[in-house]
């Protein structure tokens, strides 16, 4: 493909790997690392179809392995940003926790009033106004490796809780939909009108 400057550059991390070095959460018969490649999947897909992205993906195909250990794997995902280099970094996982009430999405920055900042509002608003989870805000968490690592304005976009039931099943049947909220969130933010494809 012959390059072209004027293309915005999307690094799209799908969240873990799919089984023993850095696997994800599980939860109502789901495995994060299978979410998190399909929305991925997803959203790569729906920026090669504008024509304004040019995008990479730290998984290609639902059974890699990245790294061989968990900060080999992150470090995989964000030596591959960084070395394009990409112009965003987007990572996409899923949440947990021990309460199965707890729900909602919610996004990580490192920090507030930042580009990642302003980036994950627009992302976090379009994903809650299109699937209708709750809107738990963007979050500042400056120890997180891909965010503290990354060169470019990066977000952790957290999809829903696999451990609620009613957001597993979002997860389970709406993963288009929170990729394209993802895309059209990242439009809000960059300003640029949606296409017709």
């Amino acid at each position: 493909m012959e390059w072209c400057d004027n293309l915005i550059r999307i690094f799209i991390d799908q969240g873990h790997n799919p089984e023993r070095v850095n696997a994800g959460a599980e939860g109502n018969g789901l495995r994060e690392q299978d979410i998190t490649y399909m929305v991925g999947y997803y959203l790569a897909n729906i920026l090669m179809a504008d024509g304004r992205f040019q995008v990479r993906t730290s998984r290609t195909y639902p059974e890699q392995i990245l790294g061989y250990d968990n900060i080999s794997s992150l470090n995989t995902r964000v030596t591959a940003a960084n070395s394009w280099p990409a112009d965003y970094f987007i990572s996409i996982h899923v949440n947990a926790n021990e309460n199965p009430a707890i729900n909602g999405s919610e996004v990580y920055v490192y920090e507030i009033g930042s580009q990642s900042y302003y980036l994950g509002q627009d992302i976090l608003a379009e994903i809650v106004r299109r699937v209708g989870t709750m809107y738990n805000g963007v979050r500042a968490n400056p120890s997180l490796y891909v965010l503290r690592n990354t060169n470019m304005p990066s977000v952790l976009v957290e999809l829903a809780y696999i451990t609620n039931y009613e957001d597993a099943m979002k997860l389970r049947d709406d993963q288009y939909q929170f990729a394209y909220g993802i895309y059209v969130g990242l439009l809000n933010y960059l300003g640029l009108p949606q296409v017709l494809f």
